[in-house]
């Protein structure tokens, strides 16, 4: 389920920009059978908005009534981590259960204690046993706070019951977040086509203060222009920096261990949000249409950064990077999701302050 909402144009995560290494992988891994495989590349390429085809491939997850339990992590960003939650909110089972954690996707799900866990819940509902599960809160997730040191926590659902969202705007003249809105307006420039640092990004960092716990989706709006292309592709990640201002590595995807607390991204062009599923911490896309920018048009991007659960501790800084590439890009042929096939051509301009209201809305864990 989270696999194949991560590619659909509909689904959310795909944000308008293909993915070019990870849908043309998993079609040769299926390898060959007596039947038609779907060319699902093909599809994408043909359909790149949600039109009926991808309607008539959505399930109808409110049909769901049987007992789950999901197992999902902050980890596997950009495959299967929106798809898990996305599922765990929108079946319409009245006994279901949320595991989430910030490990290695497979290694978390096949240790002793997951597999326990699974058996307890098979048992109850299969065989009729009484075990545990009746005891278990709805939902149970994981706040990291480096890798190998982090905290359990519980709630009555998903989003978490009680989070408040704080506003840090973007201030262009210092790279930081800050609680106040900058007065002056202002902009920062990076190279859209190189990846990596110095030019090839911008950063905006919150220093903490006192302890923090960010738990659920982060929300973006952003005010950018490209004076020499009409669409852009921005990628946003969520880093942490420890006190020394080094950076806090998690683990990424089933194998890497390097990776971000979240991760986001988006093309222009499909900007527009469907307002009727948008929620104040989290936008929805609607994919139903094509809305290039003209060169040099300031345009509000609306980026949803994925679930995560991190803490912050004092001194410890929250850094939000923009670039024109993915920013995490592993060596092949380790499998990842990238995005091969750009827009983007010449320089990006973030904009902030005045009129320009760019901030970033941090989920705050209740309690």
């Amino acid at each position: 389920m989270g696999g194949l909402e991560r590619h659909l144009p509909g689904g959310g995560p795909s944000r308008g920009i293909p993915e070019t290494s990870f849908w043309p992988y998993i079609g040769q891994r299926w390898g060959c059978g007596t039947q038609l495989v779907e060319d699902l590349a093909a599809e994408t390429a043909e359909h790149p908005l949600f039109d009926d085809f991808w309607a008539s491939k959505a399930a109808d997850l409110e049909r769901i009534t049987v007992p789950a339990f999901v197992v999902a992590s902050w980890s596997d960003q950009g495959l299967h981590t929106r798809g898990t939650f996305e599922g765990f909110k929108k079946i319409s089972s009245t006994r279901k259960w949320l595991d989430a954690h910030g490990g290695k996707k497979w290694g978390y799900y096949y240790t002793p204690e997951s597999l326990r866990r699974q058996q307890a819940f098979f048992d109850h509902f299969l065989k009729g046993a009484d075990t545990e599960v009746s005891g278990w809160p709805a939902v149970s997730y994981e706040v990291r706070d480096r890798p190998g040191a982090s905290a359990r926590r519980s709630a009555g659902g998903w989003p978490l019951p009680g989070t408040s969202y704080e506003r840090l705007f973007l201030d262009a003249g210092t790279g930081s977040l800050r609680r106040d809105a900058p007065a002056g307006g202002g902009s920062v420039s990076y190279d859209s086509e190189r990846a990596g640092r110095g030019r090839g990004r911008a950063t905006f960092d919150l220093r903490f203060e006192t302890a923090a716990e960010l738990a659920g989706n982060t929300r973006l709006r952003v005010w950018m222009s490209a004076p020499e292309a009409d669409d852009l592709d921005v990628f946003v990640a969520l880093q942490k920096l420890d006190r020394h201002g080094d950076p806090v590595g998690f683990p990424y995807y089933a194998v890497f261990s390097d990776g971000p607390v979240a991760l986001g991204w988006i093309r222009a062009s499909h900007r527009e949000l469907d307002e009727q599923r948008s929620t104040p911490g989290q936008p929805v896309l609607a994919h139903r249409r094509e809305l290039k920018p003209r060169r040099g048009q300031i345009v509000p991007l609306d980026i949803e950064i994925l679930p995560s659960g991190t803490r912050f501790g004092p001194g410890e800084t929250l850094r939000l990077v923009i670039q024109g590439t993915d920013i995490y890009r592993q060596p092949r042929p380790l499998v990842q999701a990238l995005h091969g096939d750009s827009v983007n051509r010449g320089p990006h301009l973030i904009h902030t302050g005045g009129r320009f209201d760019s901030h970033l809305l941090i989920p705050r864990a209740p309690g």
